[in-house]
């Protein structure tokens, strides 16, 4: 999939329904901190959610898949530390005050799993094209994400919350 606003909502026109843990059958989810060592973290709860859930056998993608999910909206998202918010970006204040800039969330139904995480930043992610060098170090993410999941996506935040959710579909059984 791209990243333009029509790919964006192509999953919505193929009858995936991405992200309303609301009509989840079962759905966690785990406020991650502004550090790049939150990405350990997001895989640890993967890990125990799924087992929780008995899909432990579908760890390994799924977490490759968070794992890329969650760098992305650290890196990208987020603001350098000390430094400014990036534009489009306004820190999430959870009920209790604390910050929570970056959620994961995990929702099962029935007949898929849906990974996605919420960031600040209204900038929609961007994949890397064909004609780019491959052989960097960064820049991959979303081809992985791509990869290794049945679908992704993303669509803007509405309401009062501000900024995105990325999503990835894993189809079960």
């Amino acid at each position: 999939m791209g990243t333009n606003r029509s790919t964006m909502l192509a999953p919505l026109r193929q009858g995936l329904y991405p992200t309303d843990p609301s009509t989840a059958a079962t759905s966690a989810s785990c406020a991650l901190p502004p550090r790049h060592e939150a990405v350990r973290g997001a895989r640890q709860f993967t890990r125990a959610t799924l087992g929780q859930w008995d899909l432990a056998h579908r760890f390994d993608d799924v977490a490759l898949v968070v794992s890329e999910l969650v760098t992305n909206a650290l890196r990208h998202a987020l603001a350098p530390e000390g430094g400014p918010t990036r534009p489009g970006c306004e820190v999430q204040v959870h009920e209790q005050g604390g910050e929570t800039p970056v959620r994961l969330h995990l929702m099962r139904w029935t007949g898929r799993l849906v990974c996605a995480v919420r960031d600040p930043s209204d900038e929609g992610p961007t994949a890397r094209q064909a004609e780019e060098d491959f052989a960097a170090e960064s820049g991959r993410g979303l081809l992985l994400v791509e990869s290794f999941s049945d679908g992704w996506g993303w669509h803007p935040l509405a309401g009062a919350l501000r900024g995105k959710v990325v999503w990835a579909l894993f189809r079960l059984g």
